[in-house]
């Protein structure tokens, strides 16, 4: 046996002391039986101690009680009251236990051929055939109930485990999906306002008039930012703002047209091109379409150089096509930083494929969304 199994607990020595007890009592009330059936009783009881190491000591057990049950009608003095307190302990703990079926079905077969000898050889009467056999079924029927709870607390603890598992992603996804829109929703609306801000001291004394529309720009700019910042912040409020007024959608394919309107006023020629019928997407598909043309346009202001910008969407049966190009100086070692690792998990999210590729000149960013 295992050393754990050789450790005995409380309940276990308690209930070895019970069974010993009743068991070893035959051996003495009403008459004194001899030395080796008093053996026999302390064999037929104290290894139930031991009861979690079921099929060494419930042969011991159960071959000691069989033993006494043959051999008790050779004695002087037939004992009175004798159960078999330790066999019914021992079916109750095997049949309480996890197996294989294999196991069980041995178990089980071996215990009805203890059974079998211990009323036939000693040609027991049909009242104790009676006793002893519902005993040994009530005490199975008791241990499938203990293993049936057991398995349902198991299967319990293990849903509340798989709980808690997807509502901690639910929780990650929701913290990624709201830090990748914060930093779209910052690097666009920011790296406009700071590419008007840096030419507004060079045009305000030259030309006031396009000064004026670089802080109308600027301002515009600003309040787009503050008022997706809000739609954020009152999702995680529930909806509301500080004021308790509802926010609108977030904004989809069709606010695609005011992004080329900021990077118009950013300085740069920007186009979009529709080729195919437009229709209704998912709503993470609607989303990411949106964002993914707002950090491409983000990332061209910052960072290209360029003069001009085109956002191409080409609808198709199955799928949506994104694609945006500038005439910038490209990025021949390409790094991704947070932006593109952003606009990837989205499109990934949606099941969609991205490339991002450098061009000769200019920076090109397209997706494939499935829409089908």
């Amino acid at each position: 046996m295992r050393a754990s199994t050789l450790r005995v607990s409380r309940l276990d020595a308690a209930i070895a002391a019970v069974v010993t007890a009743a068991t070893v009592t035959t051996a003495f009330v009403p008459y004194r039986q001899p030395w080796w059936f008093l053996a026999l009783t302390l064999v037929a009881s104290v290894p139930v101690a031991w009861r979690r190491a079921i099929f060494t000591v419930g042969g011991l057990v159960g071959g000691a009680t069989t033993v006494l049950a043959v051999t008790a009608g050779s004695l002087a003095h037939t004992p009175l009251l004798f159960l078999p307190y330790g066999v019914l302990v021992c079916t109750f703990t095997f049949a309480a236990r996890t197996m294989s079926p294999v196991r069980r079905a041995v178990g089980i077969v071996a215990l009805v051929v203890g059974v079998v000898v211990s009323l036939v050889v000693p040609e027991e009467d049909l009242e104790t055939y009676r006793y002893l056999v519902t005993a040994i079924v009530a005490a199975y029927a008791v241990g499938v109930g203990a293993r049936a709870r057991r398995a349902a607390r198991a299967a319990e603890r293990e849903r509340e485990r798989r709980l808690r598992e997807e509502r901690a992603a639910a929780v990650d996804r929701e913290r990624t999906r709201i830090a990748r829109d914060m930093h779209d929703i910052v690097t666009h609306s920011v790296g406009i306002m700071i590419v008007q801000a840096e030419a507004g001291p060079l045009v305000v004394r030259e030309d006031p008039e396009k000064a004026e529309a670089i802080f109308e720009a600027i301002g515009a700019a600003g309040r787009d930012a503050v008022g997706q910042l809000r739609l954020i912040l009152g999702a995680l409020r529930g909806g509301q703002d500080d004021e308790g007024t509802a926010h609108g959608p977030v904004p989809g394919i069709e606010a695609v047209p005011g992004l080329l309107d900021n990077a118009r006023r950013a300085g740069l020629d920007a186009a979009l091109h529709v080729d195919g019928e437009p229709r209704m997407v998912a709503a993470d598909v609607d989303v990411a379409v949106y964002r993914i043309v707002q950090e491409a346009l983000t990332n061209t202001i910052r960072h290209a150089a360029a003069r001009t910008v085109g956002v191409r969407l080409r609808w198709s049966a199955d799928t949506l096509e994104i694609e945006v190009s500038d005439d910038g100086r490209g990025a021949p070692d390409l790094r991704e930083g947070h932006g593109v690792i952003g606009m990837r998990e989205r499109v990934t999210a949606c099941g969609g494929t991205l490339r991002v590729r450098p061009g000769h000149p200019g920076f090109t960013v397209a997706a494939t969304l499935p829409i089908g």
